[in-house]
C-alpha cells in the first residue's frame, strides 16, 4: 500500500515504514504528525484518486529528526564590472517516519434503516 500526500507545497510518494525529508520544521522530535491531504491511494491493485483530496484518508508519522540541510552557496557576478555577491542558505528540515496509512472509512448512514 502506498499513498501520494501533499505537504508544505510538495508531493511525496510514501509507504508504511518509509522515511521522508520535508523542508520545514514541523515540531519536536518524537511528536506525531498527520497529513490529511491525500491525493492518491493504492491498495492491493485498487487505486483511489482524490478530487483534489480523498475524504477520510490520512497518513500518520512520527518526527525522527530535525535540523538544517547543508549550505547552498548563491554567487552572482558580472564580468569586467567588479560586481560580486556571495550568499549562503541552510534550509530547515524534518525527517518523518511513516507509521500508518488510513484509508477512507465507510460511513454509516440511515439508508438501510427504513428499507
Amino acid at each position: 500500500m502506498f499513498a501520494v500526500i501533499k505537504a508544505k507545497g510538495y508531493q511525496y510518494l510514501v509507504s508504511q515504514g518509509e522515511k521522508i525529508v520535508i523542508p520545514a520544521l514541523l515540531g519536536e522530535v518524537g511528536k506525531e504528525v498527520v497529513f490529511d491531504k491525500v491525493l492518491l491511494l493504492k491498495d492491493d491493485g485498487k487505486t483511489t484518486i482524490g478530487k483534489p483530496y480523498i475524504d477520510g484518508a490520512m497518513v500518520k508519522g512520527i518526527i525522527k529528526n530535525c535540523g538544517k540541510l547543508p549550505k547552498v552557496i548563491i554567487f552572482k557576478f558580472r564580468r569586467r564590472e567588479k560586481y560580486r555577491r556571495k550568499k549562503g542558505h541552510r534550509q530547515d528540515y524534518s525527517e518523518i517516519e511513516i507509521t500508518a496509512i488510513v484509508k477512507k472509512r465507510a460511513k454509516k448512514g440511515k439508508e438501510g434503516e427504513n428499507a
